[in-house]
């Protein structure tokens, strides 16, 4: 459906059928390398997303077309029915969720696109909030969320994340000289611990032909500790399994998987699941055998993989995710991400907007005086 301003120059186009947003992907892709760069808001991980995640969902993405028809900005939106506090509300989502990572409103000229699709969204009419996920400072989404503050919407904003980031050195010589003299230490008798138990290697998996036998290894080496516990693993929902094998797969076709194993005796004990990008490693998905923990294979394999990445010339290790304990032993960096929320300028989204950021964050302080 497209939606043409009455003056002649850019256009928002909204697609909504899957068939018209996979076509898009070449010029998708052109876009992202022209503006952000990152891995997460390619179109073959959306694509990829929206097959696992969100099959049926009905598609709401903006599109915005210069003069000459260019692509030039990009919002990739679905709607789905929920409720907030038990009410019910039309939602349009980000594509995205807990395992995009970060999301963003992808544009040449981010003012002039929020401008032009926060008007689209007023005249269109069809929700009651909007809603952006992790989206990182910075990131072209926050004008969005800036333009229709002043077009005095009612809006909120929610920290979500703080995930911790190493910028790597051109050597390991000098990476090492950043970390604490106690923790290396912790380091090199962990390693002889888990070597006096058998032989330990290091292995890179980029793709080949074994590709699914070794993303099982992984998938049940990161269900065996406590994610399998709280069945939040990889391999123990039907989309989450799919998503990441079928992003595995992609990723090894166009070169950008990173799989690295710690081995004892050839039997798996630490897991990265991970994407290589644009000078950068992304952690996704780290496993390790609970069973030797006072070991520390994960954080092993941690050493391993901060060093192959410096040895390739990378220029970031990204961990994404929240900010943990583990990961702050290899850096003090962090890059913060936000929900932002934008509700429909009526009484019922004012209404959403003082129940979720007013009355709710109100009575939970009150309690937790009351519990004190």
């Amino acid at each position: 459906m497209e939606a043409t301003l009455s003056n002649p120059g850019p256009r928002v186009v909204e697609v909504d059928d899957r068939a018209a947003f996979m076509a898009l992907e070449s010029e998708w892709n052109a876009l992202v390398e022209a503006t952000s760069g990152e891995v997460f808001y390619r179109h073959e991980f959306l694509r990829i997303w929206l097959d696992n995640f969100a099959p049926g969902a009905r598609l709401r993405v903006l599109t915005l077309r210069d003069a000459d028809g260019q692509l030039s900005a990009a919002l990739p939106l679905w709607e789905e029915r929920t409720t907030l506090y038990g009410v019910p509300v039309r939602q349009l989502s980000g594509a995205a969720n807990a395992h995009s990572c970060r999301f963003d409103l992808l544009a040449r000229e981010p003012e002039v696109a929020a401008a032009l699709f926060l008007s689209h969204l007023r005249r269109r009419g069809g929700w009651d909030v909007l809603r952006l996920t992790d989206v990182p400072d910075g990131g072209s989404a926050w004008r969005l969320h800036a333009a229709a503050r002043s077009a005095d919407m009612p809006v909120g904003a929610w920290e979500s994340l703080q995930s911790p980031y190493i910028p790597l050195p051109a050597t390991r010589e000098k990476y090492q000289a950043s970390l604490q003299a106690k923790f290396k230490a912790n380091c090199r008798r962990r390693r002889r611990k888990l070597e006096e138990k058998g032989r330990v290697t290091f292995e890179r998996v980029e793709g080949g032909l074994d590709l699914e036998r070794t993303l099982e290894d992984g998938f049940l080496l990161e269900q065996s500790g406590w994610k399998g516990e709280r069945g939040t693993a990889m391999a123990q929902d039907a989309a989450t399994r799919g998503f990441y094998t079928e992003l595995g797969r992609d990723a090894a076709y166009r070169k950008k998987l990173a799989l690295y194993f710690l081995r004892l005796e050839g039997r798996p004990v630490a897991f990265h699941y991970g994407l290589e990008d644009g000078g950068r490693y992304f952690l996704l998905k780290p496993g390790y055998d609970e069973a030797l923990r006072e070991c520390s294979p994960g954080q092993l394999l941690m050493e391993e993989v901060v060093g192959a990445c410096i040895d390739r010339g990378l220029r970031e290790f990204d961990f994404l995710g929240p900010d943990m304990v583990w990961k702050r032993d290899w850096t003090d960096q962090v890059r913060r991400h936000t929900w932002l929320y934008i509700f429909n300028d009526s009484a019922f989204g004012r209404a959403l907007c003082a129940a979720k950021f007013r009355w709710s964050p109100a009575v939970k302080e009150v309690v937790a005086k009351w519990k004190r």
